[in-house]
């Protein structure tokens, strides 16, 4: 995971993130060309857009993008077929394409291979919400949940009555 190396006892929007940052350089992912990144960052900034409104990066970022190749790593011929099937689609990379184009090309990559898709997807948006700077904006503090938890509201747990109620469902 990519994170930034906020120094103990410092909060982390004190810090400069890009000071104090860990990056795998988007070149030292070997499995992806030059041209399946690019289309992977262009890919990225569609999912999720960078919003000055809530000041938080987009996805593409170059924290989280190092973060998503570092993670799609764990798995490249799945990355790099989902990639080319993206790139069948567009007929050619992302960059080659209008913004108006890519958008097509990425609505048709999500109909017609939905499974490569949704790794793409997930991946990206378990490295975006594993940003501190994403973190911080949802009022979270930038940490891993181990071993400290985070506090969850309690819900109305009688919205499980009518499953508690029910016969029992497995074989004896």
């Amino acid at each position: 995971m990519i994170r930034s190396n906020t120094p103990q006892g410092t909060h982390a929007a004190d810090a400069n993130p890009a000071a104090h940052a860990t990056v795998i350089p988007v070149a030292q992912a070997p499995f992806l060309d030059e041209a399946q990144r690019e289309s992977l960052r262009l890919l990225l900034s569609v999912m999720i857009p960078a919003s000055a409104r809530h000041g938080v990066p987009g996805a593409d970022d170059p924290l989280i993008l190092a973060d998503v190749l570092v993670t799609l790593g764990r798995q490249p011929e799945a990355a790099m077929d989902a990639l080319a099937r993206l790139h069948q689609v567009a007929a050619g990379p992302l960059a080659n394409l209008a913004p108006e184009q890519r958008a097509s090309a990425i609505q048709d990559f999500r109909q017609q291979h939905r499974g490569r898709a949704m790794l793409l997807v997930s991946v990206a948006v378990q490295c975006y919400y594993r940003d501190d700077r994403v973190m911080q904006s949802l009022g979270m503090e930038p940490r891993p949940p181990f071993p400290q938890g985070f506090s969850v509201e309690q819900g109305d747990w009688s919205l499980l009555d009518p499953v508690r109620a029910r016969a029992p469902m497995w074989r004896p």
